[in-house]
């Protein structure tokens, strides 16, 4: 857990949707000068989300200093400079995804984002479609076919339906997607990822490049994508806001992201590591 006084062993993930973003979808801002303090205490602090890598890095420009990230629910992870762990999904499970999608399109509203790890890539192009996967791609690419796309760079399938991902979307999916891990992101969203890629063990990954134990780890998460990551950490915290769930699994509850709960318990963590 966090000990008191420590300058270089305390690693911190957290999820973006639902937990450090506000009701506004954005980063609070005085999320900022606590984050300047753990970072002049030797803290480290990376975002754990769905978002692409690209679009992370983009919205933690102000932080003013390289971060730690990790990105498509825990596929890529990034620090110093460098993709330091990257999981990626067999070319033929990418195309039999594809082709069931498009196969079932007429019965269900829903579009496939394919993630690869210098992009990302969309056959639809209305707008309201458009309008949920541009807040999470920086950089995405309206293509005509997405087989054409597929190589040995594919991280994860994102797809947005517009029916409820939870009951519809995804027993669908999952019965395409054998061997595959398929995680119920958000309310709409459902990712297709390697088994072996989760945030929990992303969090791992980047733990062990810092050198850093896990138990001096701490995870903040309000979905079921997180419970990976909350299981892993040293101390994990659930949003107010969470998902039933991930309350069950948490050791503890911070407030709501409407209320700004990741900053609060940070502010405490800064003085913990102050003391």
């Amino acid at each position: 857990m966090v000990q008191a006084g420590s300058m270089t062993s305390l690693v911190i993930a957290s999820d973006m949707d639902g937990t450090l973003l506000n009701q506004q979808r954005q980063i609070p801002e005085r999320f900022w000068p606590v984050l300047k303090q753990l970072h002049s205490l030797g803290a480290v602090f990376a975002p754990a989300s769905g978002r692409q890598l690209y679009t992370l890095l983009e919205q933690f420009e102000p932080a003013g200093f390289p971060m730690s990230v990790i990105a498509e629910n825990g596929t890529v992870v990034y620090h110093e400079g460098e993709i330091v762990s990257l999981c990626t999904i067999e070319a033929s499970q990418a195309h039999a995804v594809i082709e069931a999608m498009e196969s079932q399109a007429d019965q269900i509203d829903w579009g496939l984002v394919l993630c690869r790890a210098d992009g990302a890539f969309v056959t639809r192009r209305d707008e309201p479609f458009l309008a949920q996967c541009q807040p999470y791609y920086a950089r995405m690419e309206i293509v005509d076919d997405l087989h054409a796309y597929v190589d040995d760079q594919v991280v994860k399938l994102a797809i947005y339906s517009f029916a409820d991902a939870e009951s519809i979307a995804a027993p669908k999916l999952r019965a395409a997607a054998p061997g595959l891990n398929v995680v119920v992101s958000g309310a709409h969203w459902v990712d297709i990822m390697d088994p072996a890629a989760n945030k929990g063990k992303a969090l791992e990954a980047l733990a062990q490049a810092l050198g850093v134990p896990m138990e001096d780890t701490i995870a903040f998460g309000d979905y079921l994508n997180d419970t990976e990551l909350l299981q892993s950490a040293g101390k994990a915290y659930a949003m107010e806001n969470a998902h039933p769930h991930i309350k069950e699994i948490a050791d503890a509850l911070a407030p709501s992201n409407a209320d700004e709960g990741v900053v609060e318990v940070l502010r405490g963590v800064v003085e913990k590591l102050r003391a």
